[in-house]
């Protein structure tokens, strides 16, 4: 098992915990998806891979089915992506993912949250360089018609880095830039993906002692709690 499988394993619904948020970052990849790529989830692969997102995260079928409505007025506000980047107290670097339709206001907060949390906001690009953009899929094993080494050989001309397989279904890490192939790939061969991703995987960690984890951990629990924030990812070693 590699990098990726020990990242996913300590970080595993760690902060997905609470089903609201987790339906209102939901509710604002929807949004996103369908003002760029349209309300039909046949012809809107970013839109077909939220939907699976929901569907993972326990979303019922009629929220989804709103949000696509909702995103498809044209009244409705689009939001726009946008990272952040700093440090945490004891030299841990943060990324912070945020949707927003106000970037001024999402700016003052996230700068707020570090300052009171003695963390330091940092500039464009000051830590982004830490960690590697990756995507990700699960798909269910049982559709699987092969062995696991002989479905890796399969990916490898998209550059999958790793393909493992836990109590959840299979999984496969690849480079941030191959989603839409791989995505391409699974649907072409009916390989059923239960959800789909990306994340932000430090290429290096630091070990802290129990007080200065608790420290970390109060500027973590500080970003995640923002209305505009999608994913905090941090180069913290985790037990």
């Amino acid at each position: 098992m590699g990098r990726a499988f020990e990242f996913r394993k300590a970080r595993k619904m760690k902060r997905w915990s609470a089903m609201a948020k987790t339906f209102t970052r939901i509710g604002k990849d929807i949004v996103m998806a369908v003002k760029e790529g349209g309300p039909n989830p046949d012809t809107n692969s970013r839109l077909r891979a939220v939907i699976q997102n929901a569907k993972a995260a326990n979303m019922p079928k009629d929220n989804v089915e709103r949000a696509i409505k909702k995103a498809s007025d044209k009244n409705t506000a689009n939001y726009k992506e946008v990272l952040f980047e700093g440090y945490a107290p004891h030299g841990i670097a943060i990324l912070v993912e945020t949707a927003t339709d106000n970037n001024n206001r999402t700016v003052a907060n996230v700068r707020a949250a570090f300052n009171k949390c003695d963390g330091t906001f940092g500039t464009s690009g000051s830590v982004v360089f830490m960690f590697d953009h990756t995507c990700n899929f699960r798909i269910n094993a049982e559709g699987l018609k092969m062995d696991l080494e002989e479905f890796e050989l399969e990916l490898i001309d998209y550059d999958v880095e790793e393909v493992f397989e836990d109590e959840d279904g299979i999984l496969i890490y690849a480079p941030f830039e191959q989603f839409g192939a791989i995505q391409k790939y699974l649907e072409e061969n009916e390989l059923e993906i239960l959800s789909s991703g990306f994340e932000r995987i430090p290429t290096t960690t630091k070990k802290l002692s129990e007080d200065e984890q608790a420290d970390v951990e109060k500027l973590l629990e500080r970003l995640e709690e923002e209305d505009d924030v999608q994913n905090v990812y941090h180069s913290m070693e985790l037990n």
